[in-house]
């Protein structure tokens, strides 16, 4: 199959640069990725390789300075509402409860009551939230507060799910229990999820397909599949080997970071 003529988001030929004081700085370089409707893409690099500023582009937060960047063959001008983004600080209205803020941008949609009603009380069910739905996000822990800023995104039943480090925050185990329920959902929905994380593991877990990128300029360094069947073992010595594998390509960019900020020191 023609994986470009399929293809849900089609990054093309992006390029994004910045101005810093004096200087010019190249975030993202010639970036060209098709992906496929339903497929689980994570982004995977060190700090400054361009992951959020590639994952922002695609949600319309900010725009390439040369490329195009669409969505079934539309050129993204901007937000829209094919295009959900969680965020890794939950992004939560600290004076609505957990279900009002589920609710939130059905309400702005203005849709029927009884429709968000079902709609909130179908995701309460789902993510475990019903007995917290009256609570605020102040009385959440952080393993809550992602449920319910999953949760709206999922209530505007947005094809495409953008995902920029949302566990990067939390403890070991409610970042594995999280990962199952984001998996378990992906199943359900066979939504299109842009993942950005700078945690091999993480990525080699969750994702179809793993991007990693280069340090600053951020370019597409290694696209691989991955084919390991689901659900994956960390311990299995075929993950390890894709863990040693990605930990070398990652390595020898933070690297690259390490000798950057040493040169930049020098110069300043």
């Amino acid at each position: 199959m023609d994986t470009r003529s399929a293809s849900h988001i089609r990054i093309d030929g992006v390029n994004k640069e910045f101005v810093s004081g004096r200087r010019q700085v190249v975030a993202l370089q010639d970036i060209r990725l098709d992906i496929p409707q339903g497929q689980f893409t994570c982004l995977l690099g060190p700090s400054g390789c361009g992951k959020s500023t590639l994952l922002n582009a695609v949600a319309g937060f900010s725009h390439p300075t040369s490329g195009t960047i669409t969505v079934d063959g539309v050129p993204v001008a901007g937000p829209g509402p094919q295009r959900g983004m969680v965020f890794q600080e939950y992004a939560l209205f600290p004076w609505m409860t957990v279900e009002k803020n589920i609710a939130f941008g059905l309400e702005i949609r203005r849709m029927p009551k009884e429709r968000i009603a079902a709609t909130v009380e179908q995701l309460l069910g789902m993510l475990a939230l019903t007995e917290f739905r009256a609570r605020y996000p102040k009385d959440l822990s952080g393993g809550m507060r992602q449920r319910v800023a999953i949760a709206r995104v999922l209530a505007l039943d947005s094809p495409i799910m953008l995902m920029d480090e949302p566990f990067g925050a939390l403890d070991a185990l409610t970042r594995r229990n999280l990962q199952d329920e984001l998996l378990r959902i992906w199943m359900e929905t066979k939504k299109t999820i842009l993942f950005v994380t700078h945690s091999i593991e993480e990525a080699i877990y969750l994702a179809d397909r793993i991007v990693v990128m280069t340090y600053r300029p951020g370019t597409v360094k290694r696209d691989l599949i991955v084919d390991l069947p689901r659900l994956r073992d960390p311990a299995s010595a075929a993950f390890n080997d894709l863990k040693r594998e990605l930990g070398q390509l990652v390595m020898e960019e933070q690297q690259r970071h390490h000798i950057d900020e040493r040169r930049m020191a020098i110069v300043d």
